[in-house]
C-alpha cells in the first residue's frame, strides 16, 4: 500500500501540511459580514491550529470583507506558516457579491492584504472568481505583475473550469486551484487529476459537503477529510471551524490514514 504523504510542495517551493485551515467562518456570520464576535477566541483557534502542525491557512478579501485577513494576520504574525488569500470578489454589507478582476482592483486588494495579513509578501494570492467582464488572461497578468515585484509569491485560481485554467497557464505559472469538491460532490474529479499531473495544488472548499450523504445522517468529518487526503497527493484540505475541540477532531483525520 502506497504511503500517504502528509505534505505538498506548494508552487514547488513551500512544503505545507496537507491538512490546513480555512478562515471563512472567522467573520460576523451569517453572510460573512463584520468581525468575528469572539476576536480573541478566534485568534486562539488559529494559534492552536499552528501549534498542532497546520502550516497552510486560507483566507479571502471577501470574508468580512477583510476581517478574516485581519484576524489571521494578528494571530499568526511571526509564525512560520503559509498564508493564502483571495481577491477579485468583494462582499459589501448590502449583501450583493461584486466580482471585479480588473488590474487596478486586484493590485489594490493585494496591497491591502499585505497590511491586513502583516506580511511583506503574500505566499499565495488567488483569483477568487473569474470576472465575466475581464478576460482571465488580464486578471492573471495583474497577479503576475505583483509576483514579479515581490508582493506575492504564487498565483492561484478559484472557481475555474479546465479551459480557464489552460488560458491562465498561458500567462503565468499557476500554483493552485480551489474549487468545490468532497465525497458527495465530485464534478471536478478530472481537474483534480489534471492538477496532480501538473504539480498544481488542488484546494477543495466545502470539504465536508453541504448535505448529508443519506437522509438523517451527516458526513463524519474525519472520514470526509481522510477521503480527500487519500484521493490525490496534491489535495490540501482546508476545513474551517471556530471551535478548538472541532479543530482537534479535524486534525485527528490523520489517524485514519
Amino acid at each position: 500500500m502506497t504511503a500517504i504523504s502528509k505534505t505538498f510542495a506548494l508552487g514547488g517551493e513551500h512544503d505545507v501540511n496537507r491538512l490546513g485551515y480555512g478562515a471563512m467562518r472567522l467573520t460576523g456570520q451569517p453572510g460573512n459580514f463584520g468581525p468575528f464576535p469572539d476576536w480573541e477566541g478566534g485568534k486562539a483557534v488559529l494559534r492552536r491550529a499552528a501549534d498542532l502542525g497546520m502550516t497552510f491557512f486560507d483566507s479571502a478579501w471577501a470574508y468580512g470583507p477583510e476581517y478574516a485577513d485581519r484576524i489571521v494576520g494578528e494571530a499568526l504574525a511571526g509564525r512560520d506558516v503559509v498564508i493564502a488569500t483571495k481577491g477579485g470578489v468583494d462582499k459589501p454589507a448590502s449583501g450583493r457579491i461584486v466580482v471585479d478582476g480588473s488590474r487596478d482592483t486586484l493590485l489594490r486588494q493585494i496591497d491591502r492584504a499585505l497590511v491586513n495579513l502583516r506580511r511583506e509578501r503574500i505566499d499565495l494570492f488567488q483569483l477568487h472568481r473569474v470576472d465575466p467582464n475581464v478576460p482571465i488572461e488580464d486578471s492573471v497578468a495583474a497577479l503576475a505583475e505583483a509576483q514579479a515585484d515581490g508582493r506575492i509569491a504564487h498565483i492561484g485560481l478559484s472557481n475555474v473550469a479546465r479551459d480557464q485554467l489552460d488560458r491562465a497557464l498561458g500567462v503565468a505559472p499557476i500554483a493552485s486551484v480551489q474549487n468545490r469538491f468532497n465525497m458527495a460532490e465530485t464534478d471536478h474529479a478530472d481537474l483534480v487529476d489534471f492538477t496532480a499531473e501538473r504539480g498544481i495544488a488542488f484546494i477543495p472548499y466545502g470539504p465536508l459537503g453541504a448535505n448529508p450523504m443519506q437522509p438523517g445522517a451527516k458526513l463524519a468529518a474525519r472520514e470526509a477529510l481522510a477521503w480527500l487526503l487519500r484521493r490525490s497527493p496534491n489535495i490540501i484540505v482546508i476545513p474551517g471551524t471556530t471551535s478548538i475541540a472541532h479543530l482537534e477532531e479535524n486534525w485527528s483525520a490523520w489517524d485514519l490514514l
